[in-house]
């Protein structure tokens, strides 16, 4: 259980977070992170019908919390976040549009660069606002390849990704390193903006890596986003889009909610890139885990492919988080265990 280690948050408990995006795998546990420290929370959702799941969730997990679902069906339209973020202390952006399959990065960065913008006007316009969070991407500071060693620094960024996009390198040689270029471009036009409105609220991006680790409800939420993964490795199924996934860093998803809230409500963090990297993992390394835990189950054995060699910055984020009462960052092992406890009973 989360807890404060400080007696001033930038932001008081009983305030509002408005989370986009709520009912995602990372949102969701940014959710309940906020609720478990007495915060109350406005989630945007596209659909509401479908996240009914979530205020009977919510209110079982914290009787007296204070959760309301709003809708944002269409982020592009004018005025879309004018009244979600209407009386709001900070803001935890997580929602996005684009998905891995990018063909053309500049007409999705069109799509995806306004509407993002436009919620950080709605922030800087709403006198209440204290702290804005965005949702980069791992990947947007480089590309893993275990066969090289790198040392990443906070603003490292992924200008591989972006070379091989703008090359004439085949659609098989680029594979998903379109989505890398569209995310490392897409957080360096926000940080564009940040400069140049240069907003009173604080600003700071977090950078996940692959999410592994527990989902609040299985059963109605699904095992989605990266977890889904693991599951597929534990029925042997699918197992052809492990390899999109090199040995590289994953975030445990209980990590990743709970440096939401640090980076909202811990004075003095401001204008940072938050790496979120709590463990390296290979999908052998997972596989392994899962026969471990499951003997009786006829877990695929996948060929080794190697190991991350990355230097990354993730000390500072490690050291937020025990600002709210963590140890650390949590192992593989735990949240691959996490993740399987949510699958295994459904």
């Amino acid at each position: 259980m989360a807890k404060l280690t400080f007696s001033n948050p930038t932001i008081s408990p009983g305030s509002t977070i408005l989370v986009t995006g709520a009912n995602g795998l990372i949102a969701s546990h940014v959710v309940d992170q906020l609720l478990s420290l007495g915060y109350k929370v406005r989630g945007t959702v596209r659909n509401p019908t479908k996240c009914t799941w979530m205020e009977p969730l919510f209110k079982s997990r914290y009787p007296s919390s204070h959760l309301e679902i709003v809708q944002v069906s269409d982020f592009g339209v004018p005025g879309a976040w004018d009244a979600a973020i209407k009386g709001v202390a900070g803001v935890a952006a997580v929602a996005g549009g684009v998905g891995l399959q990018v063909q053309d990065i500049d007409k999705a960065l069109e799509e995806e660069l306004p509407w993002n913008e436009a919620l950080l006007q709605a922030a800087k316009n709403e006198p209440s606002v204290k702290a804005f969070v965005y949702t980069s991407s791992a990947w947007a500071a480089w590309t893993p390849d275990p066969t090289k060693s790198v040392e990443l620094t906070e603003w490292s960024y992924n200008d591989h990704a972006l070379r091989v996009v703008r090359s004439d390198a085949t659609p098989h040689e680029k594979g998903i390193k379109p989505y890398m270029a569209f995310k490392t471009l897409l957080e360096q036009r926000i940080w564009d903006w940040v400069k140049r409105e240069n907003p009173s609220f604080s600003f700071n991006t977090i950078l996940p890596d692959t999410v592994i680790g527990g989902c609040l409800d299985p059963k109605n939420q699904g095992i989605s986003s990266t977890c889904g993964l693991v599951k597929c490795l534990f029925e042997g199924v699918n197992l052809e889009l492990l390899p999109l996934l090199p040995p590289q860093w994953h975030a445990d998803t209980h990590d990743t909610g709970l440096l939401y809230v640090a980076a909202l409500i811990t004075p003095g963090v401001d204008r940072e890139r938050l790496f979120a990297f709590s463990d390296r993992y290979s999908w052998p390394k997972v596989g392994r885990i899962l026969k471990a835990l499951y003997p009786q189950k006829d877990i695929p054995v996948l060929e080794d492919d190697g190991w991350d060699r990355t230097g990354v910055p993730n000390k500072r984020s490690e050291e937020l988080l025990r600002g709210l009462g963590q140890s650390g960052w949590t192992r593989l092992e735990d949240s691959v265990k996490a993740c399987a406890q949510g699958f295994a009973q459904l």
